[in-house]
């Protein structure tokens, strides 16, 4: 399956350089291309980043969410803590 369009890099591919020790989308970037261009695949590799152990950000949750990449445990707040609560949108008004 292809995930950069713009320069035919498959997942095969992106895990060749997560397994050779590529842990952000940057890193990946740098060994095949993939996300330089248009960047929209650059979610597809964060989502496969998280499937492999490097730490999902919260683009790789939701792509986990619609279907692109496996669902990850969320991690529970310890002692008592509540998680963050999210931020509050913006309207952008125009001039």
């Amino acid at each position: 399956m292809y995930v950069c369009m713009c320069h035919a890099v498959t997942e095969a591919q992106v895990k060749k350089e997560i397994d050779a020790g590529a842990n952000t989308p940057r890193q990946i970037a740098r060994g095949c291309k993939a996300g330089t261009d248009c960047g929209s695949c650059v979610r597809r590799i964060q989502a496969l980043l998280g499937e492999h152990g490097a730490r999902p950000c919260p683009t790789a949750r939701l792509a986990a969410k619609l279907g692109l990449a496996e669902a990850e445990a969320e991690a529970e707040p310890q002692d008592g803590a509540q998680a963050p609560a999210a931020l509050p949108s913006r309207t952008l008004r125009a001039a």
